[in-house]
């Protein structure tokens, strides 16, 4: 059985792919897996053992249009795949698999490209992300997968890399909160004002901070940094690989972040999670779901949530769902939660 599995959506949605990716594997321990993926899924997913190979489809950069979307074709045409697994639900995912000659390509029934499926799989909004993806084995046989949580493999060279940049700031592993400050959206980002306020707030209580994320968010993490006016706080931003920042997130007491990637690869190294949600919502199946994950979010607005996505400003001007949240409420879940013995 060849397989191809097509998730060319945002890094978290690849990582909340991994689940359906390793229940495959187990369920069906003969069958090669082949994965779609942008550049910074690659990243994500390289030498996952669930996945035989990665095809990378950059199709905001050197693949972009018409010709990149037929070489990628071309390409999947000569692998003769017998299936796909289409989780990502746009126009383009499930042409993909069907111009590449896929006979059977399993799909959600909200799809754009819901026609060009041979297998239709309800969309169940009210369901996590997860197991909303691992609805898609059911026509293969495979139901009910107890799977709950993502999964990453950083290689020793990765830890190694993580741990050199703690020790290089002289930060002992263990003893760090890490915080994710960035998004895609500006409406899914708490103010970086009250980010840094936060660095300050642990940085007193004497858990220094690392931020993280990929090389567009080095700017705002070192204007937190700045503004917090700590000494031990560093920033990780841009310095390190998808995979690497994974490692390092393993390394630390908690991670802080908004509704964005960085909370699903916290949740794959099994770390505690207080996400801020403002735009969006848990309730769309993005959050996290460990016994020791918090939320923190602004209850009864009547404008909130306003967007599955999140997007560039608040439809209504005010952007209350965040600015009602501030720094000690998100320190108080943060050390609560590393008071709490549970482990998951």
């Amino acid at each position: 059985m060849r397989v191809l599995v097509i998730q060319t959506a945002f890094l978290g949605d690849v990582v909340l792919t991994t689940p359906l990716l390793d229940t495959l594997r187990t369920q069906k321990p003969d069958a090669e897996i082949d994965i779609v993926v942008t550049p910074a899924g690659a990243q994500a997913l390289d030498r996952h053992p669930s996945i035989r190979t990665l095809l990378v489809y950059d199709k905001k950069g050197r693949q972009k249009g018409f010709f990149g979307f037929i070489s990628l074709v071309r390409t999947l045409r000569r692998n003769r795949y017998s299936m796909a697994l289409i989780p990502h639900r746009s126009m383009r995912s499930g042409m993909l698999a069907y111009f590449a000659g896929v006979p059977r390509r399993i799909g959600f029934d909200r799809s754009a490209a819901r026609r060009w499926m041979t297998d239709v799989i309800e969309y169940r909004s009210q369901d996590h992300e997860i197991d909303r993806n691992l609805a898609l084995l059911r026509p293969l046989g495979i139901g009910s997968p107890s799977l709950r949580f993502p999964s990453l493999r950083p290689q020793r060279s990765d830890r190694e890399a993580a741990s050199a940049l703690i020790r290089e700031s002289g930060i002992a592993p263990g003893t760090f909160v890490a915080i994710a400050p960035g998004s895609v959206w500006n409406t899914k980002r708490w103010p970086w004002e009250r980010y840094a306020e936060l660095v300050r707030l642990f940085e007193h209580r004497g858990y220094p901070v690392v931020l993280v994320g990929g090389p567009d968010d080095a700017d705002l993490c070192r204007r937190v940094l700045s503004a917090a006016e700590v000494r031990q706080s560093v920033s990780a931003a841009g310095r390190l690989t998808v995979l690497q920042s994974a490692a390092l997130m393993g390394e630390s007491r908690a991670l802080v972040t908004n509704d964005s990637a960085p909370l699903h690869l916290a949740s794959a190294m099994g770390i505690p999670v207080i996400a801020i949600f403002g735009a969006t919502s848990p309730s769309y199946g993005f959050g996290p779901r460990g016994p020791k994950d918090r939320i923190v979010e602004t209850m009864g607005l009547s404008c909130r949530p306003c967007a599955i996505h999140g997007g560039d400003t608040c439809p209504v001007g005010t952007f209350e769902c965040m600015l009602r949240i501030d720094a000690e409420q998100v320190a108080a879940h943060v050390l609560g939660v590393i008071a709490d013995p549970l482990h998951r």
